[in-house]
């Protein structure tokens, strides 16, 4: 389903939910990120999404940013007790310690895996699932290719990443092109993910 944009053309209906949405869907979702940081970002906030709305998260993200250092793998992976009690007591963010603790866990995960893997992009990339596997847009929470993948991190120790989390991830960051089929946008970012090159 779609709604019309605030140019007339046809956008996926989540996007006229609230303030921003549009600007984000237009910008960034779905559009393929082969940025480690953008990538580590996405996987954080969509565990603070866990069990809220996105609307919530968009309108923190800046908040989250500032807090997380600009999600700089080394500077989160280095944070302690103090960086834990010093988020609980911000309230730009959503302050649940378990999702805290879990950020910072997973960046020393991705280091890990970029030791191992080369980049967290690379290591990504190679879960870009057959298009096939999505039969319609946005008529799934989650794929076999989601649940594949959330199964590895949490093998390589990676928290708050189930498979509906990886799924959203997933949509977000171009590994599948969710936009509904008479979305505006769909074509653009159809457009992009050709002229992309997955990372090695």
């Amino acid at each position: 389903m779609t709604f019309l944009g605030p140019d007339g053309e046809p956008r996926c209906d989540w996007a006229g939910g609230a303030p921003g949405f549009v600007e984000y869907h237009d910008g960034e979702w779905g559009f393929p990120v082969s940025d480690d940081v953008r990538l580590f970002e996405k996987f954080c906030l969509e565990g603070f999404q866990s069990g809220l709305s996105w609307r919530t998260i968009l309108d923190k993200r800046e908040n989250f940013r500032a807090a997380f250092a600009g999600f700089e793998l080394q500077a989160v992976a280095a944070f302690d007790e103090s960086d834990v009690l010093r988020m609980l007591a911000d309230a730009g963010i959503v302050r649940h310690r378990g999702k805290i603790e879990a950020a910072i866990n997973n960046a020393g995960r991705a280091l890990e895996l970029i030791e191992s893997e080369g980049s967290l992009a690379a290591f990504v990339w190679r879960h870009e699932p057959d298009p096939a596997e999505i039969p319609e847009p946005q008529s799934l929470t989650t794929s076999p290719t989601a649940i594949s993948l959330s199964k590895d991190l949490k093998r390589r120790g990676w928290k708050f990443v189930g498979p509906t989390t990886v799924f959203s991830f997933m949509q977000a960051m171009g590994l599948v092109n969710d936009h509904a089929h008479d979305c505006v946008v769909r074509a653009r970012v159809a457009d992009a993910r050709a002229a992309f090159t997955p990372p090695a």
